[in-house]
Order: structure tokens, then sequence, then C-alpha cells
């Protein structure tokens, strides 16, 4: 647009104006007037018209921006509806003529000049107000060590908005928004640099909720607002510190060099952690699930958890943290959980602090899953959802806050109808350094909580060398969490006094925090000062205060080193009955009444009336009732949801997650019916009876790490619920790999911590590539040891069926990794019979050839001793050895299926391999050689021959030759490949 000053012009911008504009309705005549000055000498009108009017250069461009895209929903953002959500939002085009008509009532004698000035004035003192709610914590005195002063930032200044220094004393109707009517302006700026500037500060404006914002605001500010504390709460701040720093100190002096990850430096978050847990309790919290790094632990350990200070002691001094004859290979000191019982002004909060490797963040789902599984055996948080009596807790650092991806993940649980607790308080303690690394290089953002804004999350920045701004946030936080069950942020500025652990120098690569830090009073100091100058407490006191914990403390450690550890918690609450197991323990009673069966089988099939399902799920059904009425050739996800229905009707919780779980991905399980009318679901497995319990089939977020976390969590809180996490393919389940390895594969032995978790992970070589064949079986099997997991690869569905029941029918839980068919989910002979799940019935580890042990197969096999050699396989590749032995016609080849690596089937193997004497012995997989499980089997086989005195005591191998990637992209190539192996395996050389 041409700025030749037209009246004409002016008049054309009017409603373009009224639309866009801060300033509408009763002040055109002062808008037309600006832009006239402005088409003059641009400089001649405040600084927030001008870039109003710059950004007009083209009329029909500024309101096409201003009615957005074509596809943009029309009732998004939300629309302001009052002055107050007005200055949240920014958008005052419904404000001004509220003001005007305000300004008018409350001086009706004033002229239409005054009216605008005062309208003028009230508008930008909003829009000062709305500036320091975006922005003033940019200016916040938040960092202890004063590395690098905050700029002011210009829209922080009044003069941004046209007020001079004249301006400051004159008052100014803002309509209760700071809870004034009325205030001047030097009001007006000493509230909001006090809420918004000092050692607390929010950030809040993210968040597109009114009410959530309308709570935060009236929470903090107004005159009244301020925080304090009484006399008697400094002081149990002042002691808390006291005992925090104390500790360190004792240790520091005592085991010199020691590695303990202190929390020296930020010695704020132990007062923080325990008005959590008081304001929590007062507000109905009746459990808190912690998870968190080895900073600070030990003294969260003893300060809040209540752990002994002579058992800590003991474990400095080289003992063992639980009785010697519970067994297991036990962690660091700092990574150990615990849990105990507190009571606050008459509530009592339980708390369980997780275990966790010093895999950052990765605690993080399973403290998740574990608060959703206590929420979920709560009566009222089952009928009512407020999820609010069980509150997670995690601890974070900054830089890993920052930096692991597993942050984001658990944020994407947040409003997941399967995942979501009601709520996380997430305690950043912001050492302002990630080991050696400066923020400026380990993260893109400005704080390390930027990544909570994904979920609208609230924001409290404040510093650690401020205990009360510290514990206030804490009581915010809370408050914020128990009235809108959502993630909140606390961002604790502090640092670490002696480097990432005690035996570091940090100076080597931090050379002038370090020199700041070694010249900076502890946090205890800086508030003993500061009440000491305020006459809440003397010198003495505190002297004395000190003295008698130091006292404590030496006879603590005294206890110490003759300290031994009488009980272990392991089996403790729910866990109650559960026993280590046995070798006669590991069968289970998994066989279930044929009439009950086909009852859960007729469920199965039925819908509701009126109900539309696809045309293809109805020819599904047909055919599944049709087999559950014959009880013959019972498919593979017939077999799972029988498994599944009799648990449930015995009372026994399933819960099942994954992507796509529901449909299943190869669209096999239909455990939830689609209306295709109205999109309506409908659970079969929910409809039962009227006693059954509880079915949950989740389609989770497309993530392997935290969501196998998470069910890892929900295990461990809940023996009596089948939890079972599916891959949407195998090959996936490596972008979960921390989980396996550091909970699932090793939990038991390093924390004593029971799992009975089922991996259900889709594998088979089938042409479909490097992405889509492997679950790295091997990896599984490398793992096992010391009777961890249990690794299996079932050929039937009723097998499959009994293994799943398996995992609940015995007194004890152990980890389940399954690697589960693709092709075989419809292949027309990887079917069962109800018999084969009847009474009688039960899981074999071993399974015979059908040749000899179904009808229907075209060959006869040779008596035993005339087997020339057996093949030993599992999975897939024993329909491909099945199939084309019938097609050679090849009699005197045996085929010996293992659906059970692991615990290896050492008695049942010896058995079956005692019939033929003669023969030789082969593994034949289907996975390359340096993959599947011939590295894992092979030693087992041959100690099996040799205690059967075999004639041949060798194994052989035949399969894939070794690979560098586990499947090969080209059909032809996956065809000779399989002949290769096939005819290797059945040949008749020696």
């Amino acid at each position: 647009m041409a700025h030749d000053g037209s009246q004409g012009e002016v008049f054309a911008l009017r409603d373009l104006l009224q639309a866009t504009s801060f300033l509408s309705g009763g002040n055109r005549q002062y808008l037309n007037e600006q832009y006239r000055k402005y088409t003059e000498n641009p400089a001649s009108v405040d600084p927030e018209l001008r870039a109003f009017f710059d950004d007009l250069e083209d009329s029909d461009l500024a309101a096409q921006n201003d009615r957005g895209p074509s596809w943009a929903r029309a009732d998004w953002p939300p629309r302001p509806s009052d002055e107050t959500t007005a200055a949240l939002g920014g958008d005052w085009s419904g404000v001004e003529g509220n003001f005007e008509k305000k300004i008018e009532q409350r001086s009706p004698e004033i002229s239409a000049t005054d009216v605008a000035a005062a309208v003028r004035d009230s508008i930008r003192a909003l829009m000062l107000i709305r500036a320091y709610r975006i922005r003033g914590h940019l200016i916040a005195d938040l960092d202890p060590l004063k590395i690098e002063e905050p700029e002011w930032h210009p829209e922080l200044t009044p003069e941004h908005y046209g007020f001079t220094e004249d301006d400051l004393d004159r008052e100014i109707f803002i309509d209760h928004v700071l809870g004034l009517e009325t205030a001047n302006l030097r009001t007006i700026l000493e509230i909001l640099q006090r809420t918004y500037c000092g050692t607390f500060a929010v950030e809040f404006m993210h968040i597109t909720s009114p009410a959530q914002k309308d709570w935060i605001q009236r929470r903090i500010e107004g005159m009244d607002k301020e925080i304090k504390f009484t006399e008697d709460g400094k002081k149990a701040i002042l002691l808390k510190l006291l005992e925090t720093e104390g500790f360190e100190n004792f240790l520091h002096t005592k085991y010199t060099g020691t590695k303990r990850f202190g929390i020296d430096g930020g010695e704020a978050m132990v007062p923080a952690l325990e008005q959590i847990i008081k304001r929590g309790g007062a507000l109905g919290v009746e459990e808190i699930s912690i998870g968190m790094p080895h900073r600070g632990r030990l003294n969260v350990l003893a300060a809040v958890m209540g752990k002994p200070y002579h058992q800590i002691f003991h474990e400095f001094q080289g003992g063992a943290a639980i009785p010697d004859d519970v067994g297991g290979s036990g962690d660091v000191k700092y990574h150990l959980g615990a849990s105990s019982d507190r009571s606050f002004d008459g509530n009592n909060v339980h708390l369980s602090l997780a275990a966790n490797p010093s895999h950052l963040e990765a605690v993080d789902p399973v403290v998740l899953g574990k608060s959703r599984a206590k929420q979920d055996m709560h009566p009222s948080e089952r009928v009512t959802q407020p999820r609010t009596q069980v509150l997670p807790m995690l601890l974070h650092g900054d830089a890993a806050f920052a930096g692991q991806g597993i942050v984001a993940e658990c944020f994407g649980f947040t409003g997941l109808r399967g995942y979501r607790t009601g709520g996380t308080i997430h305690f950043i303690v912001n050492n302002q350094i990630g080991f050696t690394t400066a923020p400026k290089f380990s993260r893109s953002s400005p704080y390390p909580s930027d990544v909570a804004k994904m979920v609208e999350a609230p924001i409290f920045h404040v510093n650690g060398d401020d205990p009360e701004a510290v514990v206030f946030a804490a009581k915010v936080a809370t408050e914020f969490r128990q009235e809108f069950g959502h993630d909140v942020v606390i961002d604790m500025w502090c640092y670490r006094r002696f480097g990432h652990n005690e035996g570091d120098e940090p100076s080597f690569t931090q050379p002038l925090m370090y020199k700041k830090i070694r010249n900076h009073a502890t946090t205890r100091e800086v508030y003993a000062d500061r009440l000491v100058e305020e006459g809440v407490v003397t010198r003495e006191w505190i002297e004395t205060e000190r003295d008698n914990f130091k006292a404590f403390l030496d006879e603590e450690f005294e206890k110490g080193e003759p300290y031994e550890p009488k009980k272990a918690d392991w089996l403790d609450g729910k866990w109650s009955g559960f026993k280590p197991p046995l070798e006669d323990d590991r069968r289970g009673d998994t066989a279930v009444d044929i009439d009950r069966l086909k009852l859960i089988g007729s469920k199965l099939t039925k819908k509701p009336k009126d109900f539309k399902t696809h045309k293809t799920l109805d020819r599904i059904l047909k055919a599944k009732a049709a087999t559950i009425e014959s009880g013959e050739g019972i498919d593979w996800a017939t077999g799972e949801a029988l498994a599944f229905g009799s648990l449930l009707m015995e009372g026994y919780r399933v819960r099942l997650s994954g992507q796509d779980s529901a449909r299943g991905t190869f669209s096999q399980r239909h455990a939830q019916f689609v209306d295709q009318e109205t999109e309506k679901r409908y659970t079969p497995l929910r409809h039962l009876s009227e006693d059954q319990a509880s079915f949950e089939v989740i389609d989770s977020n497309l993530s392997e790490f935290a969501v196998l976390g998470f069910e890892y969590g929900y295990s461990l809180a809940d023996p009596t619920t089948l939890v079972l996490w599916e891959a949407q393919f195998g090959d996936f389940a490596n972008g979960a790999q921390v989980i396996f390895d550091q909970f699932i594969s090793s939990g038991e032995r390093k924390w004593l911590r029971m799992s009975g978790l089922v991996q259900l992970l889709p594998h088979g070589y089938e042409g479909q590539g490097p992405e889509h064949s492997s679950a790295r079986l091997e990896r599984y099997l490398q793992a096992c040891a010391q009777d961890n997991i249990q690794v299996a690869n079932c050929t039937t569905p009723a097998n499959y069926f009994h293994i799943l029941r398996r995992q609940m029918k015995r007194d004890f839980r152990k980890p389940l990794v399954l690697m589960t068919p693709k092709s075989l989910l419809r292949h027309k002979r990887a079917t069962s019979t109800l018999a084969e799940m009847g009474p009688g019935s039960s899981f074999h580890r071993v399974l015979w050839d059908d040749a000899e042990y179904r009808p229907g197969s075209t060959v006869m096999l040779v008596p035993d001793e005339k087997i020339r050699r057996v093949v030993l396989c599992s999975g897939k590749v024993y329909y491909d050895l099945l199939e084309e032995r019938e097609a050679r016609g090849i009699e005197d080849v045996y085929l010996l299926r293992v659906e059970q690596f692991y615990p290896f089937p050492r008695a049942s193997l010896m058995t079956e391999l005692k019939r033929f004497p003669q023969a030789e012995m082969f593994w034949c997989q289907e996975e390359p050689r340096n993959m599947g499980g011939w590295s894992f089997i092979e030693s087992y086989l041959e100690w099996t021959l040799q205690q059967i005195d075999a004639k041949h005591t060798r194994p052989r191998y035949a399969g894939r030759p070794p690979a560098a990637a586990t499947a090969t992209g080209h059909a032809k190539q996956h065809k000779q490949e399989l002949a290769a192996f096939l005819e290797e395996a059945l040949s008749t050389e020696s």
C-alpha cells in the first residue's frame, strides 16, 4: 500500500483495523489521526502502533491472514471471553468497548477525549501485564551463581507502551486483572516484578485452557499473593537444610572421594519434596511413586523416604542391602529403591522410590506404569478416573530432561486413555551443566523444561538459593496437579558443588563456574543468614541444631558396621504369597474345561443387535464360531482370546498394549469390533460374565521405549494382571532395548523385583526384508542366565494358550519373551483343537513330530531306532521342513520342536533324543548363523547328547550363512536361501 496520506485509504482500512487492532470501536477517530501521522512520518507515532501499521503493507493479505487458512478450524484457538482471558491471550477486540463503558459508568462526568485516553491507558497497561506474564521469567533472578545477568526485554518496559516517568503515579482502570480495580503504574510494576521476575517465575501463557491460566494467575498475582511462610514454617525449612547439608558433609568427611552423587548445591530439593508430600496428603494423595536419578538419591532415601542412616553407612562400608540368604547381584547404593509411610497433619502417604539404572530418564515410564497400575487397583480411581490418589513424581537433571527422548515419549502419555496418570510432578534439578557439557552445547532451547510445553504443562522456575521460593513452587505445583490432573514442572536452578561426582575435577572444563562455586555460600548458609536477619532464629539456635544432628549421625555411624539386614521387602504387599520358583513349580495348572472354553468362544463371536461390523469381519466371526463348535481348527488368534477369556473369568485382569494391538498388525486379533456407520467400539472380552475381571486392549502411541517401560512398571505393581506388550513387528523392539537390558532381564537379580510381563514379538522369515523379519531372538537368548527370564517360540495355538495362562497360574512371576508368528496366523496346519487346551493338557517345552502325533500326514515315519537324522528347530521353520519332507517323501528324518529356549528344557530333550540312538543331530533355523538360536543352543545340545551317550555328540547346523543384515530384501534370493538350507537339513548326505 502506498503511504500517500489520503483520507480515503484511512477509511478503507477501518473495517480491517476493527478486526485486527487492540484499539478498536470508540477509538476509530484516534486511529485515523494516528494513521495520518504515520503516513507523513512513521517515527511520530507510538512504537506499538508503528509496528502495527508496518504490518499493513497489503490490506488484502492482512485480511486473509486475519481470516486464517481455508482449512483452519473456526473454533480454534478459543476466543477470549472476558477482560482476564483477553489479557492472557492478547486479543483485545472484545475488550475495549467494555472498558469504555465501564470507565464512563465510573466517571460519567469526564469528556469523550478523557474516556479515550483512559481506555488507551487501560489497554496499554493490560498489554504490559500480558508481557510480564509471557516474558517476565526472562529477567527473573534464577541463577544462584549469577553467571550471566539477564538482559531486560524491551516489552517489559513501560516506555514500550508509550508510558513515561510522568505516568507512573496516574491511576489506571485495570478491572481486577491483578486483583485491583485501579492501580497506578508503579504499583502494577511492583506486583508484576515481584510475581514474575524474582526468585520465583512461571511460564504458563502457552496453555490454551482459560481455566488453568486463570487459576495460576489468581494463585500468584495480586497485592497479597507474595510468598509468605510462618516462623515455624521457616524453621522447618531450615532444619531440613541443616540435615541435608549435614548428611552430605558427614559422608564427604567419612568417605572422602567415594562416589555418592551428593545433592550439594541443590539442597532445597529436600524441603520441596517434603512440601509435595504434605500438601498432597492434605489434598487426597494416598501414595506417591517416585523416580529419580542418582544425584541426591542418598539424601532422599534418608531424609524423605526415612531409610535409617545406619543402613546407608553399612552399605558405604561394603555391606549388602539385603539378607545373604535372599541372593541377587545387588546394585550400587545410589541405584537402590525404597518404600515407606509418612504422615503429615494426620494424613498418611505411602512413598515408593523406584530402583533405577544409570541410563538417565529410563525409569520415567516405569514409574508412570507403576502409578497407573496402582490407580487401576484403587476402586474409586477405576470408577471415576480422577487419578488424584496416586501421584507420580519424577526428578530430573537439566541435561537429561532436555536431551533424552524418553522424556518427550512419556509426555506423550499425558492425555492417552490407556496411559494417563492424572498428571505428573516433574522436578528438574537444574545444575546448569551436564557432566562437563555447558547448556549452550547440550540443548537448543532456552530452558531444559521447554519440552514440557508440548503438553502445555505450567513451568515454575525457581532459584535454588531461595528455599522459600522452591517450597512455594512445590506447593503450587501440587495444588495445580490435584486441581486439573495435569503435568506440572518445577525447574530449580542450582549447581553441583563437587562436580559430576565427588572424585571429579570440574575445573578442567568449567574453571570460571567453579571459581564462583568455591566462593559461594551454601544454600543453608544463605537461608540461615536471612532468618537471623529477620529475627526468626539465632546463631546459637542454628549451632545447637547442627551439633545435635551431627551427634545423631555419629551414633548411626557406629550402628552401621555391625548392622545386618534381616528382611527383604520384595514379596510384601500385593506380592505376599509369591516365592522364588522351584523346578516342580514350572508347569502350572493351565488346562480349562471344554464347556467353559466353548462358552467363552461363543461370546467372542457375538455382537450387539444392530451393530454393523465389516463384512470381512462377519465372515471371520462365522468361521470362528464354526471352529469353536466343532472343537477343531482353532487358529492362533482364537487360542489367544480363549486364554485371555479364561483368565478373565478366573479373576485375573488382562492388559494388552502396543501399536495397532486392538485389530492386530496382521488383522488377526479383532479384539474390538468397530461399527462401520458410527465407529462405536465393542469389545467381546469385556462381556463374558458379570463377575469377570477387566480387560484392556490399547492401541499405544508410536513408541517402543516408553510403552515397554510403562508396561514393565505396571507389571511390577500388580502381579494379578497379565500384562502384555506387543511390538508391531519384532524388529522394532530394539527401540526399547534399554528397558529390556536394564530392567526386564536383570531387575529381579539387581533389585529383587519380580515381573510377569509378556513381550509379544512377531518374528519369521517370509521374504519381507531386513526390517520385517527378525525380532533378534539371539539378543534375548544372550541375556538368559540365573533363571532371569523365559524365552519361547511356539508353533501351535494350544501351546500359546498354555504359556499365556502359565504366566498367571504359578506362585512366582518371570518375564516372558515370545517370538510370535505372522504367516502362521492363518497357516492351515498351525491349528489346534479344544481338547489340546482342555483337561489333561499343558504347555510343552518340546513338541513332537506331527507325522506321529497328529493325523493327516502323508509321511509314515520309520521306527525310532531306524531314524537317520533328527532335525531340531523352533518356530515357523518347522512348517517349512514339514512340507518339504512330505514333498520329498522322506520317512527317516524326525522333526523335533524346541518351543521354549530358556529355561532350557534339558529333561524333556533328553527324554525325546534317547529314542533315536543312531540318529545324527541337526539344528535348523531360518535366521543367519550369527543370529537366531544356534549360538545359544549349540552348547546345550552338545551337553545333552553327551548325557545320553548318543552316537553323534556334536549337533550340525543347517540354516542361512552369517549375515550383516537380518534378511534379504529380494524375494528371489529369499526363496533360494530357503531351498538351500532345507536341502541341507533333509538331504541324504551325512
